[in-house]
């Protein structure tokens, strides 16, 4: 089937098991472009380019050329969601933390556990016709807690037909981006207390209240064990006191800090500053073994009040949880002792 004859409808929105992008993909294949100027497009693309929508650059269109046609109309949505998308993706921190992300299709999750004793980390010698270790992996008892997070987009279409979709795209990034702080807090919050399945990470103080030197972080790097400590998120006021440790100020990582405002940590880790770390903490953890990402509902967007026009108070949710893999990959070192 050619692009520019699929019928498009709202009800391709509530398929429950495929995204608005996978239908079309499903009646208009992508492999059937290849070698084609059109190749580099999937599926949603290729429709905007049948109803000339332009989305970004100083060309951009304004909204309401989404509702040249109702079938036109039914992109709008998606519009909506892929800009949100690309808010979150650039504020996300939750990529640099997460082993891995489980899509599920039902509110009720359990996360699978493995809790081997030292020897049991050993790969023992096995003589002919003797039994094989075992390394047990089961069913944690505990749901992994999902939660409901969104924002009500509130705004008529009157308000906005005339804007430039280049701008409109601006605010819905910025959406995008205050929900992937929520849910790098809910990550957080997991991390350190625990996913409800007696895992909250071990917690160690700094050799002096209020300070943190590089023999702080030297031991907290010791702590690992067979894991490595490759990612560190630090509170706004602990980075300060990292950036005063004179093992940071050589040349080199003050040259890359300034340029990128990226800072290489001396032990190897991926220094990140965030909001969502409470004060005086730093957790550092070893993001292949730490943290399961679950997700019951992408982004989600009323798409039958937006392809009607209806934007007042339309909703933009998605319900996800987290869940710990190894309590062992994550610890916490508090600066601000009591």
């Amino acid at each position: 089937m050619n692009y520019k004859s699929v019928k498009l409808e709202k009800g391709m929105y509530h398929h429950s098991n495929k995204s608005f992008t996978e239908v079309l993909e499903s009646l208009d294949p992508s492999e059937n472009y290849r070698g084609t100027p059109l190749e580099n497009l999937d599926a949603f693309q290729r429709q905007l380019k049948r109803f000339d929508i332009k989305v970004k650059g100083a060309s951009s269109d304004q909204v309401q050329k989404f509702y040249q046609t109702s079938d036109s109309a039914a992109l709008f949505p998606e519009f909506l969601s892929r800009a949100i998308h690309q808010g979150m993706e650039e504020a996300n921190v939750i990529l640099d933390i997460v082993a891995t992300k489980t899509k599920i299709d039902s509110m009720d999750y359990r996360s699978i556990a493995s809790t081997p004793t030292d020897d049991e980390k050993r790969m023992e010698k096995v003589g002919e016709g003797e039994e094989i270790p075992e390394t047990k992996v089961h069913l944690q008892d505990n749901l992994v807690k999902l939660s409901k997070r969104g924002r009500s987009l509130s705004a008529s279409y009157e308000a906005i037909q005339y804007q430039k979709l280049d701008l409109f795209t601006v605010t819905l990034k910025q959406i995008g981006a205050y929900l992937a702080t929520t849910l790098l807090e809910d990550a957080v919050d997991v991390v350190i207390n625990g996913d409800g399945g007696n895992n909250p990470a071990t917690q160690y103080n700094t050799a002096e209240s209020g300070t943190i030197t590089y023999s702080d972080l030297l031991d907290l790097w010791g702590k690992f064990g067979a894991y490595q400590m490759n990612t560190m998120l630090a509170s706004p006021d602990v980075m300060l006191k990292i950036l005063g440790i004179k093992e940071f100020q050589n040349p080199i990582t003050g040259l890359n800090f300034q340029g990128t405002g990226v800072l290489n940590n001396p032990l190897g880790s991926k220094l990140i500053r965030s909001s969502a770390v409470p004060e005086g903490k730093l957790i550092a953890l070893d993001k292949r073994f730490a943290l399961e990402q679950v997700i019951a509902r992408d982004i989600t967007v009323e798409s039958d009040k937006l392809i009607d026009k209806q934007l007042s108070r339309s909703t933009i949710t998605t319900i996800t949880g987290f869940a710990k893999i190894f309590k062992e990959a994550s610890v916490v070192l508090n600066v601000n002792q009591n």
